[in-house]
């Protein structure tokens, strides 16, 4: 999925043949993925973009290549990917379970039914959503209570959302693939 990924950006860059679609059942099922591009400058990590698709509604090879492109070409945040930055790009695939509604009956529950370092978010209050990986608290350094509020600024809403009744909080997880370094080894981590 790694090799996908990073294939599907170089031939739109032009830098490489179109990804051949192999059939494997693996890539068949229907999973949500993220793709994150990141800088990597002697051993620092810097985000480059990350875009995916959280829910299983197409098959994982095209959400890969879907997910690829979007991360690399228009994540809003960052202008599009240059054939030059290639060679210091490392390519991370996140391979979603489906998104869990969290049901609880007070919602400062919330914090206690979220694992750091197993479980991603999305929450949304109306039209306004809001996800994180599960290796976004690990990073940051984040507690299940900084987590939920950041989720909540990343959904446009306060940040202390997530204490009030109407909010909608799912959980996940993630297997990840990914580059130890640019066009390097790939190593496969399941976030528990």
């Amino acid at each position: 999925m790694v090799k996908l990924a990073r294939q599907t950006i170089t031939h739109i860059l032009g830098l490489s043949e179109k990804p051949v679609k192999k059939y494997d059942p693996v890539l068949a099922e229907k999973c949500g993925v993220f793709v994150t591009l990141s800088n990597f400058d002697r051993g620092v990590y810097g985000l480059r973009g990350c875009i995916g698709l959280p829910y299983p509604i197409k098959p994982l090879i095209d959400s890969v290549i879907e997910a690829a492109e979007s991360a690399a070409f228009k994540d809003p945040r960052f202008p599009p990917v240059r054939a030059e930055e290639m060679k210091a790009l490392v390519v991370e695939v996140s391979v979603l379970t489906p998104p869990e509604l969290i049901k609880i009956m007070n919602p400062g529950d919330y914090i206690e039914n979220v694992k750091i370092g197993r479980d991603g978010l999305i929450i949304g209050r109306g039209w306004r959503r809001g996800l994180l990986l599960p290796q976004v608290p690990v990073e940051w350094g984040w507690d299940s209570k900084s987590f939920l509020s950041q989720c909540c600024l990343k959904a446009g809403l306060p940040s202390d959302e997530g204490k009030k009744p109407g909010i909608d909080v799912y959980k996940f997880q993630a297997i990840l693939f990914k580059e130890e370094e640019p066009e390097g080894k790939i190593v496969r981590h399941e976030i528990d």
